[in-house]
């Protein structure tokens, strides 16, 4: 009976590691955003303390704890079936299992205890611990290799939405002039452009454009006095994170943090931040977005004459008008804010013409598909009220039938998702709304006759079919993983 608890246990202590390191690496590590702002709360008792309790509530009264341990495997496994963003096994995730692994044969010998939460959470102080030291490494060896690259410029891009647009298009543009690179994907943080710096960016670069993501104050401070940027792009500020931020002002302030370098030449601020221009700091805005109540001075740069249809995207920018296969007018001010960056570093205007003329859409952000005689708009990675905005007006000028699949907005206030689900009652014919998150919100706003709710992702294939048929537009919109 002995052996066979300690097989069960060392099942249970594997399992129960796995939910607690999944979640901590979907919050990048931070055992405070874990236990307070995890968006499914009630997972944390089903599937770690109530089944700890149990176990040990059977260990203490008796020797049948693996039955405990049999009925939650059953559990677990339904549970990480229906995740769509599984453990990543990096160096960091080896090193939490081999440390808690440790932790618990020397618990279960040493003291004759069956130990869950000691190993896990002593696993996850130690790693951390040793993440620190090998981070200071690692960035040492970033710095250096920067420090190294006299010629380089770096391009620094922070905004509450459409920073890795901003980033794309610019690296696009400036490929014309220079041999450019450009942090990839939505890589953000100071750990991931340490990480880029040091495999992936080439001695042989000339200018080097970051972006910069923040889930709290300082966050933007800490990458740029690592890459120190020469130009700075502050793109729409709007109230993304916000429940981590608590504030508008406390998210101005830390994309401001972005100004803190200490090699900073030129930097484009978008009037969303509200500050003043000086010297080397210029203002841009759409036109239609004036606030003449700030009591700030227009934009320098003023976008005017946005149009946006399905084919692109166009306006006019210092009386010169520019157009791109992009789709989105809120595209409109990220298109301007490369032209800019581009006009600063000596890009000719046939130039940037020629670019824009053959710039893509980044991927999941209002990209077009046209597939079974479906018109798709993939607007899965965009999750602002004003992106998903303006990708309802775009799919409002479709003449046939339309569908939206959409979570909602996460990380903001339900206010922001009773105007997306009121928008999408007046747009769209059919609405799918994925998860539960803001599913009660939907059922308020929307007809109930256009409303069809998706427990699971798994359930899509299925949907489509049924639901959507040829001539139609589909617009994903917004995309939230499982756990969320």
């Amino acid at each position: 009976m002995l052996a066979l608890n300690y097989f069960f246990y060392a099942l249970f202590l594997l399992s129960m590691g796995y939910y607690a390191i999944t979640n901590l690496q979907w919050y990048s590590y931070k055992l405070e955003r874990v236990m307070f702002h995890h968006t499914k709360t009630w997972w944390h008792f089903v599937y770690f303390l109530i089944p700890y309790a149990l176990y040990e509530l059977v260990a203490y009264a008796s020797h049948y704890s693996f039955v405990v341990v049999i009925v939650y495997l059953g559990l677990f496994y339904q549970w990480y079936r229906g995740l769509d963003k599984p453990l990543v096994w990096t160096g960091r995730v080896k090193r939490f299992y081999a440390v808690m692994v440790l932790l618990g044969i020397f618990v279960s010998v040493v003291f004759n205890h069956f130990g869950i939460i000691i190993p896990i959470f002593l696993a996850y102080f130690v790693s951390l611990f040793i993440e620190k030291i090998l981070f200071a490494g690692f960035k040492r060896k970033a710095e250096q290799k920067i420090d190294a690259m006299k010629a380089l410029t770096v391009v620094g891009i922070t905004a509450s939405y459409g920073k890795t647009s901003i980033k794309n298009y610019i690296e696009h543009l400036l490929k014309a002039k220079y041999r450019t690179y450009a942090t990839p994907r939505s890589v953000n943080t100071l750990g991931g452009v340490m990480k880029d710096v040091n495999d992936e960016l080439s001695e042989d670069t000339e200018v080097y454009v970051v972006e910069m993501g923040a889930r709290g104050e300082g966050d933007i401070k800490e990458i740029t006095t690592f890459v120190n940027p020469h130009y700075v792009v502050v793109g729409k500020i709007g109230p993304a994170h916000i429940e981590y931020f608590r504030t508008m002002e406390n998210i101005r302030n830390t994309k401001m943090e972005i100004l803190q370098t200490n090699r900073l030449k030129e930097a484009w601020i978008h009037d969303s931040a509200k500050v003043k221009p000086e010297e080397h700091i210029h203002i841009y805005g759409l036109k239609s977005d004036l606030d003449i109540t700030s009591g700030l001075p227009a934009p320098e740069y003023l976008i005017e004459n946005v149009e946006a249809t399905l084919e692109g995207t166009g306006f006019t920018l210092d009386g010169i008008h520019y157009k791109a296969s992009i789709l989105g007018a809120f595209n409109a001010m990220n298109l301007a804010a490369a032209v800019l960056v581009a006009k600063e570093l000596g890009l000719t205007e046939e130039e940037i013409q020629k670019g824009l003329s053959t710039l893509k859409s980044v991927d999941h952000r209002l990209q077009r598909i046209d597939a079974g005689g479906k018109v798709i708009l993939d607007d899965s990675f965009n999750g602002n009220i004003d992106g998903m905005m303006a990708s309802f007006d775009l799919a409002s000028t479709y003449a046939g039938r339309k569908v939206v699949i959409t979570p909602g907005l996460v990380e903001v206030d339900d206010a922001l998702n009773v105007q997306v689900a009121q928008r999408a009652n007046e747009v769209f014919d059919l609405v799918v709304v994925t998860g539960d998150l803001n599913y009660a919100i939907f059922k308020e706003h929307v007809d109930p006759e256009k409303l069809v709710k998706l427990a699971s992702k798994a359930e899509m294939e299925t949907m489509l079919v049924e639901q959507t048929m040829p001539g139609d537009l589909i617009l994903f919109a917004n995309d939230a993983p499982s756990f969320v």
